[in-house]
């Protein structure tokens, strides 16, 4: 390519086009592709002019995302089965998922809101249990009571308190 045409290429790419001056920073490119992203004057006619077809639903009701979830799982099943099939599909070893489920773990349990709620709900679950929560208290109370040197000192505390004195 002579010198000439290289000169040639380059006034074509410095080009600016027609409308406002380029403005201090401003390129012919930058100014180039602003006038690409303005539609023209035709094309706003044409768009005015016709009515569309079909209403387009906005894009959180379309695809994938707006269908019934049984119909999601269907779809990514018969999807996970041909990868399997096909023996392209990650299978986890026992030690590949005991270390991802220790590092999920790792990085929830530091959100302590998240790990505070989810005790609070736990322990109001179990607490509406009466039966386990009875059980609870037998075995506690059972733990206890073998020790025989602590359920003296509370009969002693307890019969002081009543203004009862053993000897």
């Amino acid at each position: 390519m002579s010198d000439r045409e290289r000169q040639e290429g380059n006034e074509k790419v410095n080009e600016i086009p027609a409308g406002d001056p380029p403005q201090d920073g401003e390129t012919a490119e930058m100014i180039a592709e602003q006038a690409s992203n303005e539609p023209s004057e035709a094309a706003e006619t044409a768009s005015q002019d016709v009515e569309p077809q079909t209403e387009r639903k906005p894009a959180s009701q379309r695809g994938f995302a707006a269908m019934e979830r049984d119909k999601q799982r269907a779809i990514a099943s018969k999807g996970g089965r041909a990868a399997h099939e096909k023996g392209t599909a990650h299978e986890f070893t026992p030690d590949e998922a005991r270390l991802a489920g220790k590092k999920g773990g790792e990085v929830v349990s530091q959100n302590r809101k998240h790990m505070a709620e989810i005790g609070r709900k736990g322990g109001e679950r179990v607490s509406q249990d009466r039966e386990h929560m009875a059980q609870i208290g037998r075995k506690g109370g059972e733990a206890v009571s073998s020790d025989r040197a602590h359920m003296a000192q509370i009969g002693r505390k307890g019969g002081e308190a009543r203004g009862e004195h053993h000897r």
